[in-house]
């Protein structure tokens, strides 16, 4: 996120000396991507971000995918993936969805997660419920319903609810951030975006934690499913001894109720609810908002063949016009894969005739690699999704 922020002590000049009240060097660490060619951070450490004293595997939850074979549009109630909370948001995740570009896992936990560090690629978390806070090495991060938290790569932080968190998380290979088109080439959102600057939310002023022999579990590209393996690091101090840093790259929150929706006369290509993008995907939101307004307008989508992608729909609140009849609800996922036509039930198209408005909340994303079922998307298919079109 090419939006410059500047938090707690720093020195007039980077690259220098920095030192504390009593003449110890602060240690200077560049956190940057793409090989010092795009966005990057300067962290002030207390301590030697490089210090191991222990190493040893962290078996991951289950990463192994299978093909959508047959080939079949299906509905995943999440919602039926956890009985209790009593879990955290990083070894509680059950894997819905994956290929080689994105992973998308559920996840409901009360508990406080171990200090975690994602070297595969930023996350995209969506908060469906609940509220706490993500505590990083840059400063502390409260999240409510609705909140997007973007964790760049190998960000180390630790989720920290209050009371049940229900999480979306979003997992890429690859770096996300706003879609190039709301941009300048200079890195500020446009007047066209919908949504700016002012809506992001950084983290606080960092906050410099004792402690020994602390662990921190990562998750990094391996030999395991997916490519995926897991290290639990035993670091000397705590990770959390950041005095202060600055720059371009950094944890942030977004929060779906400040993205503006983009209404027109007849009904409006999906990209015009683009929130976020990667390498081979995209998030895009469905929000409460005027609908077509053209005398003759249809307000629900068209019928649609998925030519280069496959279609995934987490419905988070309202009534989603399109898919009355099919089951849909209240943390359901509809997987649309490539190859399929598809669109509204049949009934829904009349019944939406003279709508004003729309009253709906859902998390789109869309791939350009085909998606497979983890284990727990594989645990909570309904199996009849894809007759559903016959029997509107």
């Amino acid at each position: 996120m090419a939006h410059y922020r500047s938090a707690g002590l720093v020195p007039p000049k980077r690259h220098t000396q920095h030192r504390a009240a009593d003449g110890s060097l602060y240690r200077e660490e560049l956190m940057g991507e793409e090989g010092f060619s795009s966005d990057s951070s300067l962290l002030y450490h207390v301590g030697v971000p490089s210090a191991i004293v222990e190493a040893r595997t962290w078996d991951l939850p289950d990463q192994a995918t299978t093909p959508n074979e047959p080939l079949l549009p299906r509905h995943l109630r999440l919602h039926e993936l956890f009985s209790d909370a009593g879990r955290d948001l990083v070894r509680g995740r059950r894997l819905v969805l994956g290929n080689a570009d994105v992973r998308i896992s559920y996840a409901v936990g009360e508990q406080t997660s171990p200090l975690y560090r994602n070297a595969t690629g930023d996350e995209c978390v969506f908060i469906e419920a609940g509220r706490g806070t993500l505590e990083t090495v840059f400063g502390p991060l409260p999240f409510g319903p609705g909140d997007y938290l973007i964790v760049p790569r190998a960000t180390t932080h630790r989720w920290v609810p209050d009371g049940p968190v229900r999480a979306y998380c979003i997992e890429a290979n690859s770096h996300i951030g706003p879609p190039k088109r709301y941009l300048s080439r200079f890195g500020q959102l446009l007047e066209h975006a919908p949504y700016c600057e002012r809506d992001l939310r950084g983290p606080g002023e960092p906050e410099v934690r004792e402690g020994t022999d602390v662990e921190v579990f990562v998750k990094h590209r391996g030999s395991g499913p997916g490519g995926l393996s897991g290290t639990v690091h035993v670091v000397p101090r705590h990770p959390f001894d950041v005095v202060g840093w600055d720059g371009c790259l950094y944890p942030y929150a977004f929060n779906v109720a400040d993205f503006e929706p983009i209404t027109g006369r007849v009904h409006q290509p999906p990209p015009v609810h683009q929130v976020f993008e990667a390498n081979n995907f995209v998030v895009c939101n469905f929000v409460p908002r005027k609908v077509d307004y053209h005398p003759l307008a249809i307000p629900v989508p068209y019928y649609h063949s998925n030519v280069d992608s496959d279609e995934i729909m987490f419905y988070v609140d309202g009534d989603y016009e399109a898919r009355k009849g099919s089951g849909i609800g209240k943390g359901s996922i509809s997987v649309h894969p490539g190859g399929h036509s598809h669109g509204p039930q049949p009934s829904s198209i009349e019944a939406s005739l003279g709508a004003e408005s729309f009253d709906e909340l859902a998390v789109m994303v869309d791939t350009f690699r085909p998606l497979e079922l983890g284990e727990g998307g594989r645990a909570v298919d309904d199996g009849v999704y894809h007759l559903s079109w016959g029997r509107s």
